[in-house]
């Protein structure tokens, strides 16, 4: 669990409730359902619009890694690298083959390639495309919560809108007036609200997953290139190196 980001949450919204108590305001003005229906489905439905559907849903299951950030596995790859590296100085490149069953698409095809022989430039060429098509796959899903963002304030001034029409509507009966003046005022705290205390803070760490995901990838792809051209020592070392370095 990552308790930075519960805890940054949890800040930014004891924040608001704070204020608002300290002003003299009670909690319960700032649950208002028909707002946060507009807000919430308003956003989501412009954002599924613009939005294929496998990256809507690759951008969703994201969301996990925000509070359950992907654990660190740069020491495990610095393992199989060193194994990688012996393995093909000791028993020749087709021994790289056993590593493939257990590892991820991204390993197993550059395993693949080395164990096949494919002269070194062109193997990284092919893993420098198959990193970038990651990236943008990646990059796609993270771009949902920046739409959603984007959109949430102006969805919540639509909310703010239609508060006010069910307030002109309802001149002749004073006592409805309140529900909808507090629509109109809380449907543009939920849409700022949720746009920069949720949404754009969930888009940025997820981009930064992915770029560190991104930059081990191209580590390990230089370290394919390495092994194919038959350099196994000082320069492995310092891939990993660079593999480790602290974040």
């Amino acid at each position: 669990m990552d308790l930075a980001s519960l805890l940054g949450l949890a800040l930014a919204l004891a924040g608001i409730a704070i204020g608002h108590a300290l002003d003299g305001g009670k909690f319960s003005s700032l649950v208002q359902p028909a707002a946060f229906a507009i807000v919430v489905v308003g956003t989501l439905g412009a954002t599924l619009l613009q939005t294929q559907r496998k990256a809507f849903v690759r951008g969703l299951r994201m969301l996990g890694w925000v509070f359950r950030t992907p654990r660190d596995r740069r020491p495990q790859l610095a393992r199989e690298i060193h194994l990688w590296s012996l393995s093909a100085r000791r028993d020749g490149l087709l021994s790289l083959e056993q590593y493939m069953a257990k590892a991820d698409p991204f390993i197993q095809k550059g395993l693949r390639l080395v164990v096949d022989g494919i002269h070194p430039d062109k193997l990284k060429s092919l893993l420098d495309t198959e990193i970038n098509g990651y990236e943008l796959r990646e990059r796609q899903g993270a771009r949902i919560w920046e739409a959603a963002a984007g959109y949430a304030p102006t969805v919540g001034i639509l909310g703010a809108v239609l508060g006010l029409i069910h307030v002109m509507e309802n001149l002749s009966d004073p006592s409805r007036l309140g529900a909808g003046i507090a629509v109109a005022f809380v449907s543009t705290i939920y849409g700022v609200g949720l746009a920069n205390l949720f949404f754009y803070p969930v888009a940025n760490k997820i981009k930064g997953i992915v770029a560190e995901r991104v930059a081990e990838y191209e580590i390990i792809g230089d370290v394919f290139h390495d092994i194919a051209s038959g350099d196994y020592t000082r320069v492995i070392e310092e891939r990993v190196a660079c593999l480790l370095t602290d974040r």
